[in-house]
Parts: C-alpha cells; structure tokens; sequence
C-alpha cells in the first residue's frame, strides 16, 4: 500500500513543468533532449508541408498554364473548324452548281447523241434503199402495195383492191422470171383462192335495190283505202241469146228450119243471166278481210301522206347505214321498215309482196363478211426479202 504513493510521486516528479512556467534553463538534460527532439520533428514536418505546398502550388500552376495552353489550342481548332466547314460550304455549293452544269450538258450531249443516231439510222436506210437490188425492191414494193390494199378493204368492205393488189403482185413476179420467188408466187395463189372463196356484199347493188324500194313507196295501197279483188267471173247477157245462123233470114234457104224452144225455157234462161248477174255485183260490194292491227284501217287520208314519208326516211336510213357499212343499223331500220309495210300496207297486194320480197333479200345480204389477211404472202414476202 505504501508502495503506490512513492511511485506517484517519482511520475509526477519525472512530468515536466507547465509551459508557462517551463524556462530552458530550469530544464533538466532529459527535458532538454527530450523536447529537442519534438522541435526537431515539428521543424522537419514543417519544412514537408512547405516543400509539399511549393510542389503542389508548381504542379497547379503548372496546369492552370496547361489547361490555358489547351484552351487556346481548342479556340484555335474551333476557329480553323469553323474556317473550314465555311470552305466546305462553299466548295460542296461549287460543286453542286458544276453537277447542275454537268447535267445539263450531259442532256444536251445525249440529245445530240441521240439526233445523231437517227441521222445515222436514216442515213444507213438511205445507203441500203440505194444499195438495194432490183428484186428486193420489188419485194418491198410488193409488201407495201398489198398493205395499203387490206387498209383500203378494211375501210371499203370490198376484196375488190385487195385480189387487183395479189393479182398485180403475181404478174410482176412472173415477169421478173427468179427461181427463188416461185414460194412468194405459191402464197399469193393461195391467199387469192382464199379471199375470193369468201362471199362479198355487193353495195352498189343493194343501194339500187333500196332506191327501187323507197320508189314503190308510193304505188302501195294501203289497209285504210285497199281496193277490192278482182273477180273474174262469166256472166250470161240480161237478154236472150242469138238465134242460130240457121235462123238468119239470108240462110235460110241453106239450112232447114229448126223447132222453136219453149217460151218458158227462154224466161228460166233470163231470169238465171239476171240472178247470176246481181250475185256477182253484191259480192263485189262486200270483202271480208282479216285485220291485225284496227288502227290501221282507221288511219286518216290526210295521215296517209306521212306514214308513206316516214317509210320512205326508214329506207334512206338503211341505205345510209349500209353505205357507212353499219350493218346492225341497216337491219334493224330494215325490220322497222317490215313491220311498217305489215301494219299499214295491203299484203294482198302485187306491189306490196315484191316491196316485202326486196327488203327480206336486200336484209339477207347486208351481212358483214370478214375478209381474210394475206398472211403467208406477206410472210413469204418477208422471207424472200430476207434472204431466206
């Protein structure tokens, strides 16, 4: 226990004194090394913290001078950047207007180019049509004629220009005498067999035809006025017959007398000639007709005019439809034009049945026929002028 208070006193005899009091010369030589010591690395750590300030404040001016250096480096770079997307505007506007330019020549050029091949293309016909020989000339006149004779057919409706043209065509290869146009010659002769087996309208005949018609327009009696058969019929005179020559007075010495015929036989005789005789004139009085359409017999004889006018203008129709080559038309005004001369026209009649019999064969005929094309001639044509 008492060891405890000894060593308290020796501590805190070896603590040292307070700063406020402590002077270097009350110090002790362990004291003095002691905080010797603690200066000493106080001083030293200073003089680290100075040292290591001076370098940090070097290395931040250091790169404060850098970043400066980069900025005016990075303004620099904008500057020249910007200088040159300006140049590259400019440059990229150069070149599109030169492209524009371009373009335009380049039309112009192929435009030229273009002329230039169709003179050439004309210029190369010209020098084959001169270097052609006389053969294949006629060849080609050959396939130009009978072109142009299917397009004169075509608008026509006749093979009348189309059989002239292969008619002509083989006259003038006969001519020539060329052992390698015979198969041209073979083909005209078939195509000409074929379109003249073929059966054609004759226009200008069925024209007059339709003329003839709407003249007889007006000798055709009508359902309304139509007058009465007539009756061919004997009858036996009102009076009695002549007497014999026998009983002639300067015969009589000739012939001997014949035995006179009862008075009652001579009366049956006149009374029958008179009966037969007023038979005959009531059965022209009366005539019994069939009639389909009753406003035909009703119609008007100032109504007669225009019914004969409007049949008239249905025949001009048709013959200008069958000029015009529409066929359809021409039989359906020709249907019009019948039913016409059916309802209001006396069928009985002589004139009225030739009228009928003329439009029945002229609606016969008007129908359209195709002509054939010369198909191997202008196809053997071909081949000849070919070579083949």
């Amino acid at each position: 226990m008492n060891d405890h208070p000894a060593a308290a006193v020796s501590a805190e005899s070896s603590l040292p004194p307070p700063a406020a009091d402590l002077h270097f010369t009350d110090l002790t030589p362990t004291h003095r090394t002691a905080l010797g010591f603690d200066v000493r690395w106080l001083y030293a750590l200073a003089a680290v913290l100075a040292v290591v300030a001076g370098v940090s404040l070097t290395l931040a001016w250091k790169t404060q001078q850098r970043v400066k250096a980069i900025e005016q480096e990075m303004v620099r770079r904008l500057d020249e950047g910007r200088l040159q997307s300006n140049e590259a505007q400019l440059l990229s506007k150069q070149s599109q207007d030169s492209s524009l330019a371009t373009a335009a020549k380049v039309a112009l050029l192929e435009a030229r180019v273009a002329e230039v091949a169709i003179q050439r293309s004309q210029l190369e016909d010209l020098m084959q049509s001169l270097s052609r020989s006389r053969d294949e000339n006629m060849l080609v006149d050959i396939d130009a004629g009978i072109r142009v004779a299917m397009q004169q057919t075509a608008i026509t409706g006749s093979a009348e220009p189309l059989v002239a043209m292969l008619k002509q065509a083989d006259e003038r290869l006969l001519r020539s005498g060329q052992p390698r146009l015979e198969g041209v010659r073979r083909s005209i002769a078939r195509d000409l067999d074929r379109v003249k087996a073929v059966g054609l309208i004759d226009i200008p005949t069925l024209t007059i035809k339709l003329d003839e018609a709407t003249r007889m327009v007006d000798e055709l009696p009508l359902l309304s006025n139509a007058l009465p058969r007539s009756v061919v019929s004997k009858v036996k005179p009102l009076v009695a017959p002549a007497p014999p020559a026998a009983s002639v007075p300067g015969n009589a010495a000739s012939a001997p007398s014949a035995p006179s015929a009862p008075w009652w036989q001579t009366w049956n005789g006149s009374w029958s000639a008179v009966t037969e005789r007023m038979w005959s004139e009531a059965k022209s009085l009366i005539r019994v007709t069939r009639i389909d359409h009753p406003e035909a017999m009703l119609l008007a004889p100032e109504n007669a005019f225009f019914v004969r006018e409007n049949l008239k203008l249905r025949l001009l129709n048709a013959r200008l439809a069958l000029l015009s080559r529409q066929f359809e038309t021409t039989q359906s005004d020709l249907q019009l034009a019948q039913n016409a001369l059916d309802r209001y026209f006396d069928r009985s009649a002589r004139s009225t049945v030739l009228l009928s019999q003329l439009l029945n064969q002229v609606a016969a005929q008007s129908r359209e026929v195709n002509v054939p094309k010369p198909d191997d001639t202008l196809a053997a044509v071909a081949a000849a002028a070919a070579g083949r």
